[in-house]
């Protein structure tokens, strides 16, 4: 298997991972996660 092959393979297999994933990429403050516990359990 050539080196370009595994390169063009992971950098497929990577697009296909980030297939579906949305929203902000932020961390949620203290209040938010809170909130989220207490309804959990």
């Amino acid at each position: 298997m050539s080196v370009k092959r595994l390169i063009v393979g992971v950098a497929v297999l990577m697009a296909l991972a980030g297939c579906g994933q949305k929203g902000p990429l932020y961390l949620p403050d203290d209040e938010a996660a809170t909130n989220r516990a207490e309804q959990e359990g």
